[in-house]
């Protein structure tokens, strides 16, 4: 494992909307810190939604209280039961950081992660849980082509295959999700932005200008608030200064 010399400086206040799942990890969280229970967490929805920042918002809430993020890609899954015995007796508490997880069929990191949150004859340790987000409900890629026909000779075998898939996101003990943003929630991101960013433009035509960048660029999601935030402050910031 490598440390992160500089890492993504995102606080908790910075985030807006989607309270619900938000105090739903938080108190996830504050179950594994306080040394009790905590379950294994999927982050599923929308695209752009701010799952992975809220992940990487915890360590910055809760660093100082012993809390440690490990980061494993995709290509690195199939090391995770070693990951845990590296650090079950440490005094640290982990939360292993599975962004984007998706699996194709026959996988071994589909294995090696259903290890972890089902566990083995080995006990699993009670200082480390899993937070992984995806923009997939169920997993593990399904095809039509593996769809079972009435006339199939193996169908029970078949369909058994088929919800092992379908049912491998069941495994998390939580499952939090995270709506496309609509018109009103997307509004309320970007006046938070706005506000954190000290942007004095009328609320008119801050909403008028959120609600074009929207409509030409990547749609309504708390991503492409802060990316218009972020242009509109160097754009206004350039102006200023002309």
């Amino acid at each position: 494992m490598q440390g992160i010399a500089e890492p993504d400086p995102i606080r908790l206040r910075q985030l807006a909307a989607y309270d619900h799942p938000r105090q739903q990890l938080l108190k996830n969280t504050e179950f594994l810190l306080a040394g009790y229970p905590a379950l294994h967490v999927l982050l599923y929805g929308s695209r752009g939604s701010g799952k992975s920042s809220l992940v990487k918002a915890l360590l910055n809430e809760y660093c100082d209280r012993g809390l440690r993020l490990i980061e494993v890609g995709k290509s690195e899954l199939t090391q995770l039961p070693a990951i845990v015995e590296q650090v079950r007796s440490l005094p640290q508490k982990f939360i292993i950081f599975v962004d984007d997880l998706s699996f194709e069929e026959d996988d071994d990191a589909f294995k090696a992660l259903k290890v972890v949150l089902e566990g083995n004859i080995t006990a699993r340790p009670q200082n480390v849980v899993v937070y992984a987000t995806s923009n997939r409900r169920h997993l593990v890629r399904e095809y039509f082509s593996e769809r079972p026909r009435p006339s199939d000779q193996d169908e029970i075998q078949a369909w058994d295959t088929l919800q092992e898939k379908l049912s491998f996101s069941d495994r998390f003990g939580l499952t939090l999700t995270f709506e496309p943003a609509d018109q009103p929630t997307y509004i309320e991101i970007v006046k938070h932005l706005a506000a954190q960013a000290e942007i004095t433009l009328p609320e008119p035509e801050l909403i008028q200008r959120a609600l074009q960048w929207a409509t030409r660029h990547n749609g309504r999601s708390g991503r492409s608030a802060r990316q218009f935030i972020d242009f509109l402050t160097a754009e206004l910031a350039l102006e200023r200064s002309s």
